[in-house]
């Protein structure tokens, strides 16, 4: 059974980064004391508890039929629990064909910013 107890270490998220790093441009991003996983700025995954977690999609599925499952906090969605993080081609190479379904952020032009920005700086 899994528990859910302490935040993940800074260094396990730089090294998880580092081993990804052929997958694309990622990125981490903290959140409530865990790090969401970007790739090419889409969303994938997340550390966890100092484990791997990436969203499941259907060429995941096909990469890695057998992988083990798990969620991330209670309540979560099951992702892919990553255990094996030294072989770095394998590792990029499974995170690049989840991306490679996953939609693209939103992205607001200069002007929908701009906007934005302005009402909310408003004065009354």
């Amino acid at each position: 059974m899994r528990t859910w107890n302490m935040a993940s270490s800074p260094d396990v998220v730089e090294y998880i980064c580092f081993q990804l790093r052929h997958a694309g441009d990622i990125s981490f991003k903290k959140m409530f004391g865990e790090y969401g996983l970007y790739c090419d700025r889409k969303y994938f995954g997340l550390v966890c508890d100092n484990q791997l977690f990436v969203k499941i999609t259907e060429p995941g599925l096909k990469l890695l039929p057998q992988q083990e499952q798990g969620s991330a906090y209670p309540g979560a969605r099951p992702h892919f629990l990553m255990t094996e993080l030294d072989d770095d081609r394998a590792l990029s190479s499974f995170v690049r064909a989840t991306c490679s379904v996953l939609s693209a952020p939103d992205v607001l032009s200069g002007k929908k910013k701009k906007a934005s920005g302005e009402k909310r700086n408003r004065r009354p």
